[in-house]
């Protein structure tokens, strides 16, 4: 297929619809929510919550009539997903384990180096067999060790960590526990071989080499934003590649006709989307475009959001996530979400869940420049702010909001 060319308003609804925020919901209830999980590969996983956890919030911005237990029930009831790491630690479907294998293989390798873990390990698998999940505080094994985890090993050896938790962190990176489930942010772990089925959990890695394995964490984080550049971006997170081994593979996945190229109006270098997204672009260039006005909150690290100068290019709207910013040098707020409204990003609001009081304390809104206060905008936030507060089990306070 030849090079496609768009508008920014375009790209703005070939995005959006993409994403399914715009018009009707595509995605509805428990099913929808594993769909939408399928269609973006993964979703990041962070436990603050400050009105819902990050994805919890990533998923009701799309999924009609979203409760938070239709994530807990597709993890550790139904166990059609699974905490893993991906995009840092992430949330994916259970099919996709096999392609994880070589990574919790070199996990696995790189635990061998630490004097004295395989006996605790050997400790702990004994134990979890039978007595059943348990966290770093249940495990009865005492003291510390010299640990680091895989994940955020920085070369320094000399530190020791808690024995319990480096083993049960070890067993999980490479693969032989999975998080059984969650009490707060306290995590269960329990043998992965109980939980996930045999085809999946011994299956081979789908991916014959490096480069194939690439592809295919490329297509899938094309496929969770809609359209991405051959350029560093944090939505390629967790991919283990060169800036040349990227180019090779963008190059190889266009000639295969997997990935498409696209251009738009003042964006000097090329995006590409899937090929299976080509109708969503033939409807936006014939103009057979949603009509329905959502208003939408979306998720800090929603999937979306994921290569942030792109959407400054496409929607005039730069966020930053200020949760790691010292207050004194913030310019919103601790946890503050972006509001969509319509095609446009028009603000950011800043909600506190009291979920003892059950009362979602709205502080303030934040409208953008050259966007006009309309009362058919007005009540649209003020609508959703109420759907807000069901989906956290509140009831909405905007008394003391301030709207700037």
């Amino acid at each position: 297929m030849q090079e496609i060319h768009l508008t920014i308003q375009q790209a703005q609804l070939f995005l959006l619809i993409k994403q399914g925020l715009l018009g009707e919901y595509r995605f509805e209830g428990k099913a929808g929510t594993l769909a939408y999980i399928r269609q973006a590969g993964c979703i990041q996983y962070d436990p603050v919550d400050v009105c819902g956890k990050n994805a919890e919030l990533t998923l009701q911005s799309r999924v009609k009539g979203f409760k938070k237990e239709y994530l807990s029930d597709l993890l550790y009831k139904d166990r059609m997903l699974v905490d893993y790491t991906d995009k840092e630690l992430s949330i994916f479907p259970v099919e996709d384990w096999p392609y994880f294998s070589e990574y919790r293989l070199n996990c696995y390798e790189y635990g061998r180096q630490f004097d004295g873990l395989a006996e605790l390990e050997e400790k702990a698998a004994a134990y979890i067999r039978e007595n059943g999940p348990v966290s770093a505080d249940t495990l009865p094994i005492d003291g510390d060790i010299f640990w680091h985890s895989y994940i955020h090993w920085s070369g320094n050896w000399s530190k020791k960590s808690k024995a319990a938790r480096s083993v049960l962190e070890q067993m999980f990176t490479d693969g032989r526990l999975i998080i059984h489930h969650k009490s707060g942010s306290r995590k269960f772990y329990d043998l992965s071989e109980k939980h996930i089925p045999q085809r999946i959990l011994l299956a081979e890695n789908p991916c014959a080499d490096e480069t194939e394995h690439i592809k295919w964490r490329i297509i899938r984080r094309i496929g969770a934003v809609g359209m991405l550049p051959d350029k560093r971006s944090d939505a390629f997170l967790g991919i283990p590649m060169t800036p040349e081994q990227r180019t090779i593979v963008f190059t190889e996945l266009s000639a295969e006709g997997r990935i498409i190229p696209v251009t738009v109006d003042g964006i000097r270098f090329v995006l590409y989307i899937l090929s299976e997204d080509t109708g969503i672009i033939e409807d936006v260039l014939s103009a057979n475009l949603p009509t329905k006005q959502r208003c939408e909150f979306l998720a800090p690290l929603d999937p979306f959001l994921w290569n942030r100068r792109l959407i400054e290019m496409i929607f005039g709207f730069r966020y930053s996530w200020e949760i790691y910013t010292p207050a004194d040098k913030r310019k919103y707020g601790y946890y503050v979400l972006p509001i969509l409204y319509g095609d446009r990003f028009i603000g950011r609001i800043e909600c506190i869940a009291d979920y003892k009081g059950k009362i979602l304390n709205v502080k303030n809104i934040w409208i953008e420049n050259g966007v006009r206060h309309t009362k058919k905008m007005m009540n649209a936030i003020e609508s959703s702010v109420r759907r807000f507060a069901r989906f956290n089990m509140c009831s909405p306070d905007m008394e003391n909001v301030l709207i700037r």
